[in-house]
C-alpha cells in the first residue's frame, strides 16, 4: 500500500507553516508502515506528478505570491486538479489555495485573481481598514464517517487550529461548508460557516498547521486517498494529540 502525495508549490504556498500538514500525512503512514511519497509540483514542473496523485495539498500565502502561483495553475495545473477532484481524489486546500478554488479573489487593491470554480464561492479582501479574522478558532465538523482515534476509542467532532486572512470568503448556495464556527470568524465573520467541501476536497482557514491537533482528519484523508475504511487503519497511540485538541477546544 503506497500513498502518492502532490504538494502544490511549496516554496511559494507555505507561509504559514502549512509544511506541518505534509509531516504529519507522513508520520501518520510510516506508523502503519504505510509507504508514502511525496511529489513537489512548482511553476515548470511536469504534470504527471500531478495527474497519478492520490492526494493534493495545497497551503497558503499572501496576495504577492497568490498572483505569482495563479498564471502557472490556471494554465498548466489547474485542469487536471479538477480532473482529479471530480474522479475521487483527496484534495486539502488552506487559505489562499482554499480561494483559488473559487470563482475568483478580489485583492485589497481591486485586482481580480481568477479561480478554478471547484467550489461555487468568491472571496474579497476590504482591504487594511478592516480587521483582519486572525486567532484561534474551533469547528464543529460537518463530515460523516470520522474514524475514532485509539486514545479511549474518542471520536472527535471538531476541528481546532488558527486562523490568518485578511479575505472574506461567500459560499454560494447549496454549497456544503466544512462546518459551524464555534469560536472564531471562519469564511467571512458573518454567516458562522468555515470552509467548504466539494467531492473529497476540503478548502479552510486553518493554519499553524492543521492536521498536528486534528489526527481525525488526518486519518480520514489518508483512508479516503487509499480508498480504505479508516476502521481499518492501525490505531496509533494519540494521546498526546487528542490533549492537545481538547486543550485548544477549551481555549487552554
Amino acid at each position: 500500500m503506497k500513498l502518492k502525495i502532490a504538494w502544490l508549490y511549496p516554496s511559494l504556498m507555505g507561509t504559514y507553516g502549512d509544511r506541518g500538514n505534509i509531516i504529519t500525512l507522513i508520520k501518520r503512514c510510516q506508523w502503519r508502515n504505510i509507504q508514502v511519497e511525496v511529489r513537489e509540483v512548482n511553476p515548470g514542473s511536469p504534470v504527471d506528478n500531478l495527474r497519478s496523485s492520490d492526494l493534493i495539498f495545497m497551503g497558503g500565502a499572501q496576495d504577492r505570491q497568490q498572483k505569482i502561483v495563479a498564471d502557472d495553475i490556471l494554465k498548466n495545473k489547474g485542469p487536471i486538479i479538477l480532473e482529479l477532484i471530480e474522479k475521487g481524489a483527496v484534495g486539502l486546500f488552506v487559505c489562499a489555495s482554499y480561494q483559488f478554488l473559487g470563482h475568483f479573489y478580489r485583492a485589497a487593491d481591486g485586482e481580480e485573481i481568477p479561480g478554478l470554480g471547484l467550489f461555487d464561492l468568491h472571496t474579497v479582501n476590504p482591504g487594511l481598514s478592516v480587521r483582519r479574522c486572525i486567532g484561534n478558532i474551533v469547528v464543529e465538523l460537518n463530515i460523516d464517517g470520522l474514524p475514532k482515534l485509539a486514545t479511549n476509542y474518542q471520536r472527535l467532532t471538531t476541528l481546532v487550529g488558527f486562523e490568518n486572512h485578511g479575505g472574506r470568503t461567500y459560499l454560494g448556495e447549496g454549497v456544503k461548508p466544512l462546518g459551524k464556527v464555534l469560536r472564531g470568524f471562519g469564511n467571512n465573520g458573518k454567516d458562522g460557516t468555515e470552509g467548504a467541501i466539494y467531492k473529497n476536497a476540503i478548502g479552510c482557514y486553518f493554519h499553524g498547521p492543521l492536521l498536528p491537533r486534528n489526527p481525525h482528519l488526518a486519518d480520514l484523508l489518508i483512508s479516503k486517498a487509499l480508498g480504505v475504511n479508516p476502521l481499518d487503519l492501525i490505531a496509533l497511540p494519540d494521546d498526546l494529540e487528542v490533549k492537545a485538541h481538547i486543550s485548544a477546544l477549551n481555549n487552554e
